[in-house]
């Protein structure tokens, strides 16, 4: 049987790799600590939290959804003392533009120019009532360099998704630590690297466990029930219903040529990158799945 992914989620198969760029690669958390934020998670929380200005705890809490309260509390405010939102942009980017440079050693100038021009114009329709995130990067000014206008268009539509993906989760009825045990279990992946990924204590992690074994989501053995399933059909759908709207925008042809440009620079990342991306993301391949 041949399926496709739907438009929205084949996009955002492309433009992911290009935005996590930012978090996982060398190059990219380098850039951060050259600029004063020594350790990972410091590195994260200034860059991902810097489009909305020096913030508390609160408002990441929020809109970082899936981490625990205390590990954001960690974090903010005390990366400000560290740096200031500006310098964190600048070296989210730097770092960004080092790693697209790498990864695209050898492709077609012209067709990545073209990619992020059609990235830019689908990042400047996303709609920002209700997307924290999203909206906080589509504020910012655009660059000049085009790898630079592509990893900020793919941010802006990344950060968009995963506002709207929050949005279907809360409508299910999954909390914090429940959409991780969720997420976990039905990937296969393990708790190990997910829970203090997220600074959920045992304690936390268990409790949701049991909450969602009591309301049908993870059977005896603390495997994904047929419900877990069926509503992960129904979250990603919802996501992607609250994501079309770029595309829309774009056109159909247009975002059909878009993913071709952007094809062989995702390849790219995937190929050089991968193995620094978390394997409980579970990002699905850019490509029709024609088993």
């Amino acid at each position: 049987m041949t399926t496709e992914l739907s438009i929205e989620r084949r996009m955002w198969s492309l433009f992911e790799p290009v935005h996590a760029v930012s978090y996982f690669a060398p190059q990219a958390r380098q850039a951060f600590e050259e600029a004063g934020l020594r350790g990972f998670w410091r590195g994260y929380f200034a860059g991902r939290c810097a489009p909305l200005g020096a913030v508390g705890a609160g408002p990441v809490i929020g809109a970082f959804y899936g981490f625990a309260p205390a590990m954001v509390q960690r974090a903010l405010p005390d990366v400000w003392t560290r740096i200031t939102p500006e310098r964190a942009l600048e070296a989210r980017l730097a770092g960004a533009r080092a790693v697209l440079q790498f990864a695209s050693e050898g492709l077609d100038p012209a067709g990545l120019d073209e990619a992020a021009g059609l990235l830019r114009t689908a990042a400047q329709a996303t709609e920002p009532q209700g997307r924290v995130l999203g909206a906080a990067n589509a504020a910012l000014p655009w660059p000049d360099e085009p790898l630079d206008v592509l990893w900020q268009a793919a941010t802006t539509l990344r950060e968009h998704r995963g506002d709207g993906h929050i949005a279907a989760l809360l409508i299910e009825g999954l909390d914090g630590p429940e959409s991780m045990v969720w997420r976990v279990a039905l990937n296969g992946a393990g708790r190990g690297m997910a829970q203090p990924a997220r600074g959920w204590s045992d304690e936390d992690w268990d409790a949701a466990h049991r909450r969602l074994h009591q309301r049908g989501y993870l059977d005896g053995e603390g495997g994904p029930s047929q419900k877990a399933h069926s509503a992960y059909r129904t979250i990603e759908e919802t996501t992607d219903q609250l994501a079309a709207g770029p595309w829309r925008a774009l056109g159909a042809e247009a975002t059909e040529h878009c993913a071709a440009l952007l094809t062989p620079l995702t390849a790219r990342l995937l190929g050089r990158l991968g193995e620094y991306y978390p394997s409980w993301i579970n990002l699905p391949m850019p490509v029709r799945d024609a088993s």
